[in-house]
């Protein structure tokens, strides 16, 4: 028993190790032997935890990096009182955790959408998967809160490709403002269309 927690130890420990080191070198300049030096794992650790090699342990942390994003959007829309002051506390805090990693942090599921989406199927279904958990409880959301659930859909897919590249930008020019512009403006739109629907209910 001893063994296996010990197990999942080290692929949770390399999986966050594989996710970290993707957000600051991507996807294809991260070595095997350096997730297994930031995980202080053995050698032999990788085809034994991930036998189907690096783009299993890629996989993986995709996932991680989906379920963290994922709670995010769970707490802000649990405690945040308008659409708009969810979207600009998400902001803030990915703002927050970007400027605090002198902007070598960038959201690795777009790093390895952009390397490796046209190469490996296995790692674009693990991108499109992740980008799908964001989505949906975002139209979720706005769904329960006035809009028809096409609508809710196709706002909640602009919300997040906003975010996205509102973090690209900022990461490539080393300053925020293009996060707190975008959580002004989709907020302003998000509370204006919320509002139009409980003022015509």
């Amino acid at each position: 028993m001893m063994s296996v927690r010990k197990g999942e130890v080290t692929s949770t420990r390399m999986v966050e190790a594989m996710l970290e080191l993707i957000q600051t070198r991507g996807y294809a300049g991260t070595g095997i032997n350096a997730v297994l030096e930031r995980a202080s794992a053995p050698k032999g650790s990788m085809y034994f935890h991930f036998p189907q090699g690096k783009e299993e342990l890629g996989e993986r942390a995709i996932a991680l990096a989906s379920d963290q994003f994922r709670n995010l959007i769970a707490e802000t829309t649990s405690t945040e009182q308008s659409p708009g002051r969810v979207v600009a506390r998400v902001l803030e805090v990915l703002a927050a955790l970007l400027a605090d990693s002198d902007y070598e942090l960038g959201c690795p599921v777009s790093v390895v959408t952009l390397e490796m989406g046209a190469h490996s199927e296995r790692l674009r279904a693990a991108c499109v998967h992740a980008y799908d958990s964001w989505i949906s409880p975002v139209a979720d959301y706005l769904a329960a809160s006035g809009l028809d659930a096409d609508h809710a859909r196709a706002v909640a897919t602009t919300v997040v490709s906003t975010v996205e590249g509102a973090m690209i930008l900022s990461r490539a020019v080393k300053d925020t403002t293009a996060m707190q512009g975008a959580a002004r403006v989709l907020g302003e739109l998000l509370d204006g269309m919320i509002g139009s629907k409980g003022a015509n209910a």
